[in-house]
């Protein structure tokens, strides 16, 4: 699963089913399976972030993704993420743009 399977029709997905799409790329996408349990908790609890903004009609923003993969960025060796992993986040975090 691509990060554009999740991201196409986003307006017109349910919570559910964009929540499964996104657990199931957390699984399957080799970009993402390595990570750990707490690595992948970590981006979805940004994701659910997004998730609430756009349930009440706000766009999520080029200065939303930068605040937040910075603050990843910071703690990116406490974390063990590295800079690819760091730039498939922010990608994935760029997909749910409007």
């Amino acid at each position: 699963m691509e990060i554009s399977d999740v991201s196409k029709n986003l307006s017109q997905q349910t919570e559910r089913e964009l929540d499964r799409r996104l657990g199931r790329l957390l699984r399957k996408n080799p970009s993402y399976r390595h990570l750990d349990q707490d690595e992948q908790d970590l981006i979805l609890d940004i994701l659910e972030k997004y998730k609430k903004k756009r349930r009440r009609g706000i766009k999520i923003s080029d200065y939303s993704i930068r605040k937040d993969t910075y603050k990843l960025y910071q703690k990116r060796l406490e974390l063990g993420l590295s800079t690819n992993d760091l730039d498939k986040i922010k990608e994935l975090l760029n997909s749910l743009k409007d």
